[in-house]
This record gives C-alpha cells, sequence and structure tokens, in this order.
C-alpha cells in the first residue's frame, strides 16, 4: 500500500485529528461524475474531500470535464487524450473527457456511458491504489464505475446515493415501471446496495427503501448536503428590511423538472395580478429548463421576474445579497417520503433568510428549524400567501425566522459536521 498506513482518526467536536504510524496513511478516490472545483456549483464532494487532505490524508476524484450545469467543458484536454489531472487545494482532481449534450435524451445517456468507460481505464492505469473508493450516482454507471475499480485496486467500496436511480424517473414519469430499463436499472440498484460496504445516503429516511432490496438499513450512514460556512462570511447581515421597499425571493439552484419552478411563475403572476408590485422575484441557476422556465416567464408577461445567470459556490454569498426570503420545492410524488437532502437548502440555511418551501417530504428543515413557512406541492395560491405572509412580518419576525435557520444548519448541515460522520464510519468499519 502507498504512502502512509492510517492507524487512528480522533474527532473532536468539529475538529478531526489522525494518528499515524511512521508513512502510511488514508487514500480515498471518489468517481463522482458531477464533481465541481470551488470555481463550480455542486462542491460537496470538493469540500468533503479537502477537509480530508488537510487532516493528512490524500483524495483524488474522477468527475467529468463536461459541465451538466453549463452545457460546456470547463476543463478543456488536449486532443488526443483522455483525461487529464490538476491539484487544487490539495484535492487531485482527474478529468474525464466525455461527449457533448443538451437535453435528457440519448446523448446524456452517451455521456454517462463514457465517462464510466474512461474513469475505468484512467483507474486502472494509475500505480497508486486506495484503500477506500466511493461511487457516487445521480447516474449508477459512475457507481458501477467506482465497484469495478474497488475490485480491481483490492479497496473497500462505498456507495453515495444522491438520488434514487430508478424509482425518482418512475415517479417523475420518465419510465413506466414495468419497463425493461426500470427492470435493468433496478437490478444494477440491488448489486450496488449489496456490494457496498457502506451505502451513503443523502436521503434521510431510506431505510424500508434499502431493506426493499433485501440489503440491511445498517449499511446506511446519512450523510446530506452541508455547506462550508466561509463562504457566507461576507454575506451582508439581514436586516429583515427590504430595500427600497420591494420585497425579494430568490431561487437558488438547478432547472430542473423535479423542482417544478413553474409554481414560482404561477405565484408570481397571482400576486402582480393582486397589485403586489412590491414582491419581486429572482430566479437563478442553470440547467435542463432553464430556456423552458424563461419562455414561460415572457408569456405570462412577469416584470416582476428576473432571471440572473447562475454563480459558482465561491460567490453565493454575493448572489444572496439583496434577499429578503428564498424559495424552493417540490413536485408532488411519492418519492419524497424518503426525505431528500437538497443543496440550495443548506445555502438557503446558511444565508439567515426566511425560507418558503412548498413541497411535501419527510424530511422538512424548513419546518423543524421554523425557519419559513411549509406549504402543499403544486398550489401557487398557498405560495403566494406564504410570501404575502412574510411581508406582513415585522423586520424582527423574519430576522429571527433566518436565525433559527443558521442555527438548525450549524448543527446539522455542515461540511466539518459531515466529514466528521464519515470519518467515523470509515475508522469504525
Amino acid at each position: 500500500m502507498y504512502g502512509r498506513k492510517r492507524v487512528g482518526l480522533i474527532v473532536h467536536g468539529s475538529h478531526i485529528s489522525t494518528s499515524y504510524d511512521n508513512n502510511l496513511f488514508m487514500r480515498l478516490w471518489v468517481l463522482n461524475h458531477y464533481a465541481d472545483p470551488p470555481d463550480g456549483m455542486a462542491t460537496r464532494t470538493f469540500d468533503i474531500a479537502r477537509r480530508l487532505v488537510e487532516q493528512g490524508n490524500a483524495a483524488t476524484v474522477f468527475a467529468s470535464n463536461f459541465s451538466h450545469y453549463r452545457f460546456a467543458r470547463m476543463r478543456p484536454i488536449p486532443w488526443g487524450r483522455l483525461w487529464k489531472t490538476e491539484v487544487i487545494d490539495g484535492v487531485e482532481f482527474v478529468w474525464i473527457q466525455t461527449t457533448r449534450y443538451r437535453l435528457n435524451d440519448w446523448a446524456r445517456i452517451v455521456n454517462m456511458a463514457s465517462f464510466a468507460v474512461v474513469a475505468v481505464i484512467a483507474g486502472l492505469l494509475r500505480a497508486e491504489r486506495p484503500d477506500v473508493v466511493i461511487g457516487v450516482t445521480v447516474h449508477p454507471l459512475a457507481a458501477l464505475a467506482g465497484y469495478w475499480l474497488s475490485k480491481a485496486k483490492r479497496a473497500r467500496f462505498l456507495l453515495e446515493v444522491t438520488d434514487l436511480w430508478p424509482q425518482t424517473l418512475v415517479d417523475l414519469g420518465r419510465l413506466a415501471p414495468d419497463s425493461e430499463t426500470v427492470r435493468w436499472l433496478r437490478r444494477l440498484e440491488r448489486f450496488l446496495f449489496r456490494r457496498a460496504e457502506r451505502i451513503l445516503m443523502l436521503w434521510r429516511n431510506t431505510d424500508s427503501y434499502v431493506e426493499s432490496q433485501g440489503v440491511s438499513a445498517e449499511k446506511i450512514l446519512w450523510l446530506p448536503h452541508g455547506v462550508e460556512l466561509s463562504r457566507y462570511e461576507h454575506l451582508e447581515a439581514y436586516t429583515g428590511v427590504p430595500a427600497k421597499g420591494l420585497f425579494q425571493v430568490v431561487y437558488l439552484g438547478a432547472f430542473v423538472e423535479s423542482m417544478a419552478l413553474e409554481t414560482i411563475l404561477e405565484a408570481a403572476r397571482l400576486l402582480k395580478a393582486k397589485g403586489r408590485s412590491d414582491i419581486r422575484f429572482r430566479l437563478i441557476g442553470a440547467g435542463t429548463y432553464r430556456n423552458q422556465i424563461m419562455a414561460r416567464a415572457v408569456e405570462l408577461h412577469l416584470d416582476t421576474v428576473e432571471f440572473p445567470p447562475p454563480v459558482p459556490k465561491a460567490q453565493i454569498a454575493q448572489a444572496m445579497t439583496g434577499a429578503d426570503a428564498f424559495i424552493y420545492g417540490l413536485r408532488d410524488v411519492t418519492l419524497y417520503k424518503y426525505g431528500m437532502s437538497l443543496n440550495k437548502v443548506t445555502d438557503y440555511l446558511a444565508g439567515a433568510r426566511p425560507i418558503i418551501y412548498y413541497g411535501r417530504s419527510t424530511y422538512d428543515p424548513v419546518s423543524e428549524a421554523q425557519a419559513g413557512f411549509t406549504v402543499p406541492p403544486g398550489d401557487p395560491q398557498a405560495v403566494a400567501a406564504a410570501i404575502e405572509r412574510l411581508v406582513e412580518l415585522t423586520a424582527a419576525e423574519r430576522i429571527a425566522m433566518g436565525k433559527r435557520g443558521r442555527a438548525y444548519l450549524e448543527q446539522h448541515h455542515t461540511i466539518a459536521v459531515i466529514t466528521n460522520r464519515l470519518v467515523k464510519a470509515l475508522s469504525s468499519s
């Protein structure tokens, strides 16, 4: 084994110290197709990896050079090469050359397959042997590639589940539950669940789901989204008073089908019809549905809705500036009974502003923290009414909501807390 062998990992609150035997340590590989560095938007994998590196471990992230969020190759690779390496803040990235796509069609499937195949080749040709390999879904081919590499390198295999495939596609109506594709995906999911030493779940309440695959729920480690609080140090303190008398409701996140962004547009239409020109909306992000949502706003003549360009995580605080409330939601599908964790929610909680959530999920941090209002999904009138309720509150009441959300975040959803949880699992297995 290369490097130093790890003897023990000692956790003290948010700090982790590591004891070593001479020159031996833990080497971690993560295969996450959509992982981003700090100048990107999906930085969860990098943030955890950097924490581990700071503690004396080694972390390598295999990620696509084609951004799912910007539909562009953010890390160009010289002609004739299939991957290249780059070290960012001590974390090594292996950028995999993948094919392009614009929609959720066959071209995206080819993109997924190209990542899995090239990542396996790149991993096999590396001289070092990792101690742990984590295969990350959203798509299971990346996780399968991680399993193959763990076997070839004789490493421990952990499965990180960011999305439940194929159940997500079934519940959103994208695939028929009895289709051959779904049957194949279920077999692959069951295979990965059974082969994984631990299942790292972003979803909070998946015991019954995992057990339905014939796998013990004891394998599950809840590892939700989290934030690096340092990114919010320069966020302007929330005064609770709308600037220039305009109450700004902000959405920060992906423009994807599951977020039901048309609900926000319809709520904006209802408010405008009531003459509420004092309530404005900013929808910030990227994704396959962005053009469709923008076109719908034009059709509805929503001059109270703006669409600023997406921002990387490093600029998240700047994008939050001026927000009086944050908003997000989900479609009403049975899938969310498993209690999903959303990246944008942790950002919102860190922003210390009130939050409006339209959805139905067994995990609702907005309600748990009393950080805003939760209303039913698919009900624009309820969303509009919740926004008006926020406007009617006093500045002190809105500030208190934001502070409760921030306190909840610091207890459950910081990168330090999440890294502690992972380290404990690795050291106790």
